[in-house]
Protein backbone atom coordinates (compact mmCIF):
# COMPACT_ATOMS: atom_id res chain seq x y z
CA UNK A 1 0.00 0.00 0.00
CA UNK A 2 1.36 3.41 -0.98
CA UNK A 3 2.18 5.95 1.69
CA UNK A 4 0.05 9.09 1.58
CA UNK A 5 1.63 12.51 1.08
CA UNK A 6 -0.36 15.67 1.78
CA UNK A 7 1.12 18.85 0.33
CA UNK A 8 0.19 22.42 1.27
CA UNK A 9 1.28 24.99 -1.33
CA UNK A 10 1.04 28.76 -1.30
CA UNK A 11 1.72 31.81 -3.43
CA UNK A 12 5.49 31.30 -3.51
CA UNK A 13 5.37 28.35 -5.89
CA UNK A 14 3.10 30.23 -8.32
CA UNK A 15 5.22 33.37 -8.10
CA UNK A 16 8.15 31.38 -9.45
CA UNK A 17 6.11 30.72 -12.59
CA UNK A 18 5.51 34.45 -12.99
CA UNK A 19 2.21 35.00 -11.18
CA UNK A 20 2.10 38.05 -8.96
CA UNK A 21 0.99 37.76 -5.34
CA UNK A 22 -0.71 40.50 -3.33
CA UNK A 23 1.59 39.63 -0.46
CA UNK A 24 4.49 41.33 -2.18
CA UNK A 25 6.26 44.03 -0.20
CA UNK A 26 3.64 46.76 -0.66
CA UNK A 27 0.66 44.55 0.10
CA UNK A 28 -0.93 45.42 -3.24
CA UNK A 29 -1.97 43.04 -6.00
CA UNK A 30 -0.68 44.64 -9.21
CA UNK A 31 -1.53 48.07 -7.85
CA UNK A 32 -4.88 47.12 -6.30
CA UNK A 33 -5.78 47.20 -2.63
CA UNK A 34 -7.24 43.73 -2.08
CA UNK A 35 -10.18 45.15 -0.15
CA UNK A 36 -11.22 46.93 -3.37
CA UNK A 37 -11.22 43.79 -5.52
CA UNK A 38 -11.32 40.64 -3.39
CA UNK A 39 -14.17 41.04 -0.90
CA UNK A 40 -17.98 40.69 -1.09
CA UNK A 41 -18.17 44.41 -0.33
CA UNK A 42 -16.00 45.18 -3.35
CA UNK A 43 -18.31 43.10 -5.55
CA UNK A 44 -21.34 44.99 -4.28
CA UNK A 45 -19.61 48.37 -4.66
CA UNK A 46 -17.90 48.09 -8.05
CA UNK A 47 -18.70 44.89 -9.93
CA UNK A 48 -17.05 46.10 -13.14
CA UNK A 49 -13.71 46.65 -11.36
CA UNK A 50 -13.81 43.21 -9.74
CA UNK A 51 -14.67 41.51 -13.04
CA UNK A 52 -11.84 43.29 -14.84
CA UNK A 53 -9.37 42.52 -12.07
CA UNK A 54 -10.07 38.79 -12.25
CA UNK A 55 -10.16 38.85 -16.04
CA UNK A 56 -6.58 40.09 -15.98
CA UNK A 57 -5.58 37.48 -13.38
CA UNK A 58 -7.24 34.80 -15.51
CA UNK A 59 -5.53 36.00 -18.67
CA UNK A 60 -2.16 35.93 -16.95
CA UNK A 61 -2.79 32.48 -15.44
CA UNK A 62 -3.43 31.04 -18.91
CA UNK A 63 -0.03 32.26 -20.11
CA UNK A 64 2.23 30.80 -17.42
CA UNK A 65 3.70 27.32 -17.16
CA UNK A 66 4.46 24.98 -14.25
CA UNK A 67 7.96 25.17 -12.80
CA UNK A 68 10.18 22.33 -11.52
CA UNK A 69 8.45 22.48 -8.14
CA UNK A 70 5.06 21.69 -9.64
CA UNK A 71 6.59 18.97 -11.80
CA UNK A 72 8.35 17.34 -8.84
CA UNK A 73 5.05 17.05 -6.95
CA UNK A 74 3.37 15.52 -10.01
CA UNK A 75 6.17 12.94 -10.30
CA UNK A 76 5.63 11.82 -6.71
CA UNK A 77 2.27 10.37 -7.78
CA UNK A 78 4.17 7.49 -9.40
CA UNK A 79 5.42 6.36 -5.99
CA UNK A 80 2.92 7.66 -3.41
CA UNK A 81 -0.71 8.60 -2.94
CA UNK A 82 -0.51 12.39 -3.23
CA UNK A 83 -3.09 15.06 -2.42
CA UNK A 84 -2.21 18.69 -3.01
CA UNK A 85 -3.98 21.26 -0.86
CA UNK A 86 -3.30 24.61 -2.45
CA UNK A 87 -4.06 28.17 -1.47
CA UNK A 88 -3.47 29.17 -5.09
CA UNK A 89 -6.29 29.82 -7.53
CA UNK A 90 -4.34 28.95 -10.68
CA UNK A 91 -4.24 25.53 -12.37
CA UNK A 92 -0.46 25.11 -12.44
CA UNK A 93 -0.57 21.91 -10.37
CA UNK A 94 -3.06 20.40 -12.80
CA UNK A 95 -1.00 21.58 -15.78
CA UNK A 96 2.01 19.82 -14.27
CA UNK A 97 0.06 16.57 -14.10
CA UNK A 98 -1.14 16.41 -10.50
CA UNK A 99 -4.50 14.63 -10.48
CA UNK A 100 -5.69 15.17 -6.88
CA UNK A 101 -5.75 18.90 -6.16
CA UNK A 102 -7.91 20.57 -3.52
CA UNK A 103 -8.24 24.34 -4.00
CA UNK A 104 -8.87 26.07 -0.67
CA UNK A 105 -9.43 29.52 -2.16
CA UNK A 106 -11.26 28.63 -5.36
CA UNK A 107 -10.19 28.42 -8.99
CA UNK A 108 -9.58 31.31 -11.37
CA UNK A 109 -10.65 29.23 -14.38
CA UNK A 110 -14.15 28.71 -12.96
CA UNK A 111 -17.15 30.95 -12.33
CA UNK A 112 -20.26 30.40 -10.27
CA UNK A 113 -23.78 31.64 -9.77
CA UNK A 114 -24.41 34.50 -7.37
CA UNK A 115 -27.79 32.88 -6.61
CA UNK A 116 -26.75 29.25 -6.13
CA UNK A 117 -23.14 28.59 -5.01
CA UNK A 118 -23.48 24.98 -6.19
CA UNK A 119 -23.77 26.12 -9.82
CA UNK A 120 -20.14 26.19 -10.93
CA UNK A 121 -18.95 26.44 -14.53
CA UNK A 122 -15.64 26.13 -16.34
CA UNK A 123 -15.12 29.45 -18.12
CA UNK A 124 -14.11 29.31 -21.76
CA UNK A 125 -11.27 31.74 -22.35
CA UNK A 126 -10.36 34.42 -19.82
CA UNK A 127 -13.15 36.98 -19.88
CA UNK A 128 -16.21 37.10 -17.61
CA UNK A 129 -18.53 39.97 -18.47
CA UNK A 130 -21.36 41.89 -16.89
CA UNK A 131 -24.53 40.12 -18.02
CA UNK A 132 -23.02 36.64 -18.17
CA UNK A 133 -25.59 34.60 -16.25
CA UNK A 134 -26.02 31.16 -14.74
CA UNK A 135 -28.78 28.73 -15.69
CA UNK A 136 -31.04 30.33 -13.07
CA UNK A 137 -30.60 33.81 -14.51
CA UNK A 138 -28.24 35.41 -11.98
CA UNK A 139 -24.94 37.13 -12.71
CA UNK A 140 -21.88 34.88 -12.65
CA UNK A 141 -19.00 35.75 -10.33
CA UNK A 142 -15.42 34.46 -10.02
CA UNK A 143 -15.26 31.08 -8.27
CA UNK A 144 -12.95 32.55 -5.63
CA UNK A 145 -13.11 32.59 -1.85
CA UNK A 146 -12.93 36.28 -1.08
CA UNK A 147 -11.66 37.79 2.15
CA UNK A 148 -14.42 37.57 4.72
CA UNK A 149 -16.05 34.52 3.14
CA UNK A 150 -16.02 30.99 4.61
CA UNK A 151 -13.58 28.41 3.23
CA UNK A 152 -15.79 25.41 2.38
CA UNK A 153 -12.90 23.17 1.33
CA UNK A 154 -11.22 23.49 4.71
CA UNK A 155 -12.98 20.46 6.21
CA UNK A 156 -11.92 18.11 3.38
CA UNK A 157 -8.39 19.52 3.71
CA UNK A 158 -8.35 18.71 7.43
CA UNK A 159 -9.42 15.14 6.70
CA UNK A 160 -6.56 14.77 4.23
CA UNK A 161 -4.08 16.21 6.73
CA UNK A 162 -5.21 13.85 9.49
CA UNK A 163 -4.59 10.80 7.32
CA UNK A 164 -1.21 11.86 5.88
CA UNK A 165 1.91 9.72 6.36
CA UNK A 166 4.13 12.55 5.09
CA UNK A 167 3.43 16.30 4.99
CA UNK A 168 5.04 18.86 2.68
CA UNK A 169 4.71 22.64 2.91
CA UNK A 170 5.98 24.73 -0.01
CA UNK A 171 5.82 28.41 -0.93
CA UNK A 172 3.75 29.59 2.00
CA UNK A 173 4.51 31.66 5.07
CA UNK A 174 2.10 29.64 7.24
CA UNK A 175 0.55 32.86 8.53
CA UNK A 176 -2.63 32.90 6.43
CA UNK A 177 -5.49 31.22 8.26
CA UNK A 178 -7.34 28.95 8.15
CA UNK A 179 -4.85 27.18 5.83
CA UNK A 180 -1.92 27.65 8.23
CA UNK A 181 -3.90 25.76 10.86
CA UNK A 182 -3.57 22.53 8.87
CA UNK A 183 -0.21 22.00 10.53
CA UNK A 184 -2.07 21.44 13.82
CA UNK A 185 -3.82 18.39 12.35
CA UNK A 186 -0.68 16.55 11.30
CA UNK A 187 0.12 13.68 13.66
CA UNK A 188 3.29 14.34 15.73
CA UNK A 189 5.18 11.35 14.31
CA UNK A 190 4.61 12.38 10.68
CA UNK A 191 7.71 13.78 8.91
CA UNK A 192 7.16 17.37 7.79
CA UNK A 193 9.14 18.88 4.91
CA UNK A 194 9.09 22.68 4.69
CA UNK A 195 10.39 24.40 1.55
CA UNK A 196 10.57 28.20 1.48
CA UNK A 197 13.25 30.92 1.13
CA UNK A 198 12.17 32.08 4.58
CA UNK A 199 11.33 29.21 6.91
CA UNK A 200 8.19 30.02 8.97
CA UNK A 201 8.72 30.34 12.73
CA UNK A 202 6.01 27.73 13.29
CA UNK A 203 8.11 25.09 11.51
CA UNK A 204 9.85 23.91 14.66
CA UNK A 205 9.87 20.74 16.69
CA UNK A 206 10.42 17.08 16.02
CA UNK A 207 10.31 15.53 12.56
CA UNK A 208 10.79 18.76 10.63
CA UNK A 209 13.02 18.77 7.54
CA UNK A 210 13.76 22.33 6.44
CA UNK A 211 14.79 23.44 2.94
CA UNK A 212 15.51 27.16 3.02
CA UNK A 213 15.16 27.77 -0.71
CA UNK A 214 12.51 28.34 -3.40
CA UNK A 215 10.03 25.58 -4.23
CA UNK A 216 11.45 25.22 -7.74
CA UNK A 217 14.78 23.97 -6.36
CA UNK A 218 13.71 22.57 -2.98
CA UNK A 219 10.83 20.34 -4.07
CA UNK A 220 12.92 18.32 -6.56
CA UNK A 221 15.30 17.60 -3.66
CA UNK A 222 12.42 16.57 -1.40
CA UNK A 223 11.09 14.35 -4.18
CA UNK A 224 14.40 12.49 -4.48
CA UNK A 225 14.71 12.15 -0.72
CA UNK A 226 11.21 10.73 -0.33
CA UNK A 227 11.56 8.25 -3.18
CA UNK A 228 14.84 7.01 -1.75
CA UNK A 229 13.90 6.89 1.92
CA UNK A 230 10.15 6.25 2.05
CA UNK A 231 9.13 4.56 -1.19
CA UNK A 232 11.71 1.83 -0.74
CA UNK A 233 10.53 1.15 2.81
CA UNK A 234 7.38 -0.53 1.55
CA UNK A 235 9.16 -2.65 -1.02
CA UNK A 236 11.77 -4.29 1.24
Amino acid sequence: MKKKIAVLTGAGISAESGLKTFRDSDGLWEGHDVTKVATPEAWARDRALVLEFYNQRRKQALEVKPNPGHLALATLQEFFEVVIITQNIDALHEKAGSSNVLHLHGEISKVRSTLDPELIYELEGWELKEGDKCGKGSQLRPHIVWFGEPVPMMEPAIREALSADIFIVAGTSLVVYPAAGLLDFIRPEVPKFVVDPKIPETATGNNFYLYEEPASTGLPKVKEYLIKNYHEQIHT
